[in-house]
């Protein structure tokens, strides 16, 4: 098994668990009565940063210890910095994620005033996740393409519609792109102005990173969807590099999580990436 198959058996592990713990007409029936979401809004600097909660990655280990303090600190330092959106690691196997970790988020955000939508980032199979995100205050979704049949990729971005959340759509290469756009079709003036699409230069079936995928891969992204860089993105030089080629964000996460002054290092990130989105 590769590591994705691994994730989406892992995965559906997971919702059928949940699926007996609370039934879905019950999940259904609690979101039917919150508030819509915070929404994806593009900053008019040209440039935005998804930044990312993750304790654990699969490639580099521990990245910190998993800590209601430095969750709390992090997650102010995104917001004062102008994160357009904060993206948090659900996935409890390989990156010591929860569900609790995205509600601590959204508590924090709104215990501070601050507004950014945060993204579930993990390996979703199935609607109930969306329901699941949903009622623990997310505002977006995260869906990995190439984990996904035509009919499964489908229904979670009508779902996504449906509960308001915006979708990060995850692809690494072009056949990822044909397929998602495929997916989009048959709604797409329903959800142009909330759906992204992502470059992972990093394979998640085979763990291989590529780093020259980011450039090579612009050419074949949409502009009519905002154009994300899911990795290899740790510096202000990456991101003024990225920017220049035509990505309109970039989802930072292990560099972030190691940053001893992460607020200082977002600010740098957007300073850089809107220089080079203005000509400057």
């Amino acid at each position: 098994m590769n590591f994705l198959a691994t994730m989406a058996a892992s995965s559906a592990q997971r919702v059928a668990a949940a699926r007996l713990c609370q039934p879905i007409e019950e999940l259904r029936a609690y979101v039917r009565d919150l508030p819509p979401p915070p929404r994806w809004v593009p900053s008019r600097e040209g440039f935005d940063l998804i930044a990312e909660v993750k304790w654990r990655s699969p490639a580099a280990g521990m990245l910190r210890p998993a800590s209601s303090a430095d969750l709390d600190a992090r997650v102010a330092s995104y917001a004062q910095a102008g994160a357009a959106a904060i993206s948090v690691l659900t996935e409890p196997s390989r990156f010591d994620g929860s569900l609790d970790h995205l509600r601590a988020v959204v508590t924090s955000l709104s215990m501070r005033g601050t507004s950014p939508p945060v993204m579930r980032k993990d390996f979703l199979v199935d609607p109930y996740q969306l329901l699941e995100a949903r009622a623990s205050g997310a505002g977006g979704v995260l869906l990995i393409v190439r984990m996904l049949d035509a009919g499964t990729l489908a229904s979670l971005i009508e779902g996504a519609r449906e509960q308001q959340l915006f979708v990060l759509l995850e692809v690494f290469d072009e056949v990822d792109v044909e397929q998602a756009l495929t997916a989009l079709e048959p709604r797409r003036s329903a959800l142009d102005d909330q759906v992204l699409i992502g470059v992972n230069c990093r394979d998640l079936s085979t763990l291989q990173v590529v780093p020259s995928r980011l450039e090579s891969m612009i050419r074949h992204l949409p502009r009519e969807f905002p154009r994300v860089a899911e990795s290899g993105v740790s510096t202000p030089e990456d991101a003024r590099r990225l920017a220049a080629v035509g990505y309109d964000a970039a989802l930072v996460g292990s560099a972030l999580m190691s940053a001893e002054h992460p607020q200082e290092l977002a600010q740098a990130l957007l300073r850089s990436g809107r220089s080079a989105r203005s000509g400057g």
